[in-house]
């Protein structure tokens, strides 16, 4: 048996997702006014930032054309998906699909719908529903 490699430190947490837009207003007006989001602050040139549930979204215009493209799928938990998904679409975020299952856990049913930002960025909302 050989004996585990100590990694140290250790990775432990998320402190910030970098969100790639193409127009940092309209981005902040999205993330701020449509998804409620708590706005931070805004850096010059090019960035702005939210917290969502103590998670850092840095909004910002790539500097470089090897950072220029969509960002990773970034999915935010929410309480009632079926709420939030209204909510949402009365502001009108345009959602690729409702809300589905997509497991069936042994101690819940996990729900996603999907959308899309301004940007193109490629954005889920889910929730874990304890089963009744």
């Amino acid at each position: 048996m050989t004996t585990p490699i100590p990694i140290a430190p250790t990775i432990s947490r998320i402190g910030q997702i970098f969100v790639n837009v193409k127009d940092l207003d309209r981005a902040i007006s999205f993330y701020r006014d449509v998804l409620g989001m708590q706005f931070l602050f805004q850096a010059p040139p090019n960035m702005a930032f939210f917290d969502c549930g103590g998670i850092r979204i840095m909004l910002g215009i790539a500097d470089r054309p090897d950072l220029d493209h969509p960002a990773s799928i970034i999915y935010y938990a929410v309480e009632d998906i079926q709420e939030a998904w209204k909510a949402l679409a009365a502001r009108g975020v345009r959602f690729e699909r409702e809300p589905h299952i997509i497991a069936r856990l042994p101690h819940a049913d996990l729900w996603m719908a999907s959308f899309r930002d301004p940007d193109g960025n490629f954005l889920e909302i889910m929730n874990e529903a304890a089963r009744t």
